[in-house]
């Protein structure tokens, strides 16, 4: 089976290389640069500099070149999600979102957009702790496959698996999605509780106080709370709350040390995506009746209405209450 893959960031040159390593890969990226690199020089200089790109990687800036690919991998960002999907050649063709993320326009989860554009497309989700390099050189990596279809998911597991890259079937596509959309904003809250120097205890007691919202959420949406529990939900935001790899993270240590927001964001080439998804995931949350303090405290950071020492005294002045979710 032929694997198509639309988005060539590092996260999409990633998926790539673990896909080459079992047949023929098309990857199509938007900027002519990532294509002309991929398949002269080997290597995506631009998003994933370093990494020695498999020969079964062929990039190209037209999606009609994925008209053969058996599956798609997309790994747009989710905000251009919509767009994107309407120009894929076949519309029946089996589509795995590795997009992480809420539609600001709709309020929509990615899965909820996709089923929208190419309702004949079977779906599935993969979502999980990954930074990206790591997964590009091989590195141990184990990840969410959500898919209702269990006989396709199989089909695409053994496609894309590697000895060691380890996708976990589940048919909760609700759950893997939310994990993944929600993990961004509490990795930006992360961020900021170290570059405020605020300590380890502040940042475990962020990391546990923020999963309980993403729990509230999920449950409100529909998702198990097991999948939550699992790899695209507390696996991925353990992750991402850890490191500057993650783009979330950084984002948010770099508001702890006092920038703005604007000045953060204007690095075209990387995608924060929780920047996005945080005032959206609000207006949900609201909308649902659930409560996401932490959330409410990003937005005012992304927005400016509130510094980081207001938020901070905002979050420690909460009422006391029972530890539940």
């Amino acid at each position: 089976m032929k694997v198509g893959v639309i988005g060539g960031g590092a996260w999409g040159t990633a998926l790539a290389e673990v896909a080459a390593g079992s047949g023929d890969v098309v990857l199509w990226a938007r900027e002519p640069e990532v294509v002309a690199d991929i398949n002269g020089a080997r290597e995506n200089r631009l998003f994933l500099p370093g990494v020695r790109l498999s020969e079964a990687i062929v990039a190209t800036g037209d999606l009609g070149a994925l008209g053969d690919c058996g599956v798609l991998l997309v790994v747009a960002p989710a905000q251009h999600v919509r767009s994107v999907l309407a120009g894929v050649p076949n519309r029946d063709t089996p589509i795995v979102l590795c997009a992480k993320g809420i539609e600001a326009t709709t309020r929509r989860l990615v899965g909820e957009v996709a089923a929208e554009v190419l309702p004949e497309a079977p779906l599935a989700v993969l979502s999980g702790p990954t930074f990206a390099r790591e997964v590009a050189l091989g590195l141990p990596t184990a990840i969410t496959f959500a898919c209702a279809d269990r006989a396709l998911a199989e089909r695409l597991i053994a496609r894309i698996a590697a000895p060691r890259f380890r996708p976990y079937w589940t048919d909760d596509v609700i759950g893997a999605e939310v994990g993944g959309a929600i993990k961004n904003v509490l990795a930006i809250a992360c961020g900021v509780v170290v570059g405020r120097k605020l300590g380890e205890n502040a940042r475990a007691a962020l990391i546990s106080r923020g999963f309980a919202e993403m729990l509230r959420f999920g449950i409100a949406k529909g998702a198990r709370s097991e999948t939550m529990r699992g790899l695209s939900g507390l696996g991925d935001l353990v992750l991402t709350c850890s490191s500057t790899q993650s783009r979330n993270f950084s984002l948010g240590h770099g508001l702890g040390e006092g920038k703005s927001a604007g000045e953060l964001l204007s690095d075209r080439l990387t995608v924060a995506e929780g920047a996005f998804t945080a005032p959206v995931l609000q207006a949900a949350a609201d909308e649902l009746g659930v409560d996401m303090p932490i959330t409410r405290a990003v937005c005012s950071l992304l927005d400016g209405s509130a510094s980081v020492d207001t938020v901070i005294a905002e979050l420690l002045s909460r009422p006391l209450r029972s530890e539940d979710i």
